[in-house]
């Protein structure tokens, strides 16, 4: 019977009830199918959402209750700290820009941001903008590129690490702007800097470059700044003195 079994569920695509049969407990047939359905439901999303973090290729694991918010995150008046960990940006298509010195926390956010998203079945893609931009590159060089821009159809959220740590190649910085464009109105980006906006100019080689893309990203946007000092440094610090 248990080979029987095994081979229905193989035909059904049910991969979670021989998991969990055994353990349920009814007194009409009726209960015990809909309580093995409902498992099944159950560990597919769980299995859905751990998919989208494996897909997210997320550098570290972090998540908002290990996050601080300290005093010196300074935070739009439309904006407060509930509405950006309820993912209401995403769902209106809304960008959220982290400004500020290294060290201070911003990637630790984005990251944690994503990974709910991804928690709650928002599909989630996260870039270092250099390697994005080798990527823009390499894809090009070997006629790739729409395959390759295609990879972000179904994400909902695009997180842009470091922007502004690498200067770009012309091609490079034209290549980030289409794709950018691409996302327009249509997805939520949350991008990391260490560079205030009136600086991009030293990434962008175009200056009108730079001001479409900036005006782009700030359309609708909420902007924080991170003015403190590297919380590594601090740490660091501490523990030689």
């Amino acid at each position: 019977m248990t080979d029987n079994l095994e081979e229905y569920c193989r035909q059904l695509r049910l991969n979670y009830v021989l998991l969990h049969y055994e353990e349920l407990t009814f007194e009409r047939p009726k209960d015990y199918l809909e309580m093995v359905f409902l498992k099944e439901i159950e560990q597919r999303e769980l299995a859905r959402k751990q998919r989208f973090i494996q897909q997210a290729k997320f550098p570290t694991s972090k998540r908002l209750q290990d996050y601080s918010w300290h005093q010196d995150i300074v935070l739009p008046p439309q904006l407060n700290q509930n509405c950006l960990e309820d993912l209401l940006f995403i769902e209106s298509k809304e960008n959220v820009v982290l400004v500020g010195n290294p060290g201070t926390g911003k990637t630790h956010l984005a990251i944690a941001l994503g990974r709910k998203a991804c928690e709650n079945g928002i599909e989630t893609r996260f870039w270092r903008v250099s390697d994005l931009v080798e990527k823009l590159e390499e894809a090009l060089r070997k006629n790739q590129l729409p395959a390759f821009r295609r990879r972000f159809d179904r994400a909902k959220l695009i997180i842009l690490d470091e922007m502004g740590y690498v200067p770009f190649s012309k091609e490079g910085a034209e290549l980030l702007f289409q794709l950018i464009s691409d996302w327009y109105e249509t997805k939520s980006i949350i991008i990391t800097s260490n560079l205030e906006f009136s600086q991009w100019h030293r990434i962008f080689v175009d200056t009108r470059l730079t001001g479409a893309l900036v005006d782009r990203l700030i359309h609708h946007a909420h902007i924080l700044s991170f003015t403190g000092q590297s919380y590594r440094l601090t740490h660091a610090l501490s523990k030689i003195n």
